[in-house]
């Protein structure tokens, strides 16, 4: 399972007629920890941003999933809720799961997301769908931390 962290950060971004100004974005980081998020928001942020930055804060996201697609102007974050029975206490138990669906506009994001909870088979509800402030989401692949092993640790062999 993803844990997703939201680093916010901010930076003096100069337009596209010269005049700077100080800006603060939002980006979403699937990372095993406080740190590696903090790792990976400043390596990421060094190849996107001229000139110095600050992160502001890391948090751990309530995001379960992200439905990411190729063709998508923004990130609507999309709440879902489940209605489950507690057979214990006999009554209805609600939960509720939060995604994140890249889409160009609320009708493409619902229709994403009902796309990408297929695979669910309890009944579901969509509750709410509203525009981000994440501007970009970058998953996990082994290559994009420095993934060498030191020279003084060995792999352990099957």
């Amino acid at each position: 399972m993803q844990t997703w962290f939201e680093g916010k950060v901010s930076y003096v971004k100069i337009d596209d007629d010269g005049r700077e100004r100080k800006v603060s974005e939002s980006y979403l980081f699937d990372a095993v920890s406080y740190t590696d998020a903090e790792t990976r928001v400043i390596e990421q942020l060094r190849t996107m941003v001229r000139g110095e930055f600050t992160v502001e804060s890391i948090r751990k996201s309530n995001i379960i999933e992200i439905f990411p697609h190729e063709v998508g102007e923004w990130w609507y974050k999309v709440k879902i809720v489940i209605v489950t029975i507690d057979e214990k206490a006999g009554k209805e138990k609600k939960i509720n799961n939060f995604f994140l669906v890249a889409a160009d506009d609320i009708k493409q994001a619902m229709q994403r997301t009902e796309d990408g909870l297929s695979y669910i088979l309890v009944p579901y509800e969509i509750t709410s769908i509203a525009v981000s402030t994440i501007l970009d989401v970058f998953p996990y692949f082994g290559d994009d931390v420095n993934t060498k092993i030191p020279s003084n640790l060995k792999p352990i062999q099957p």
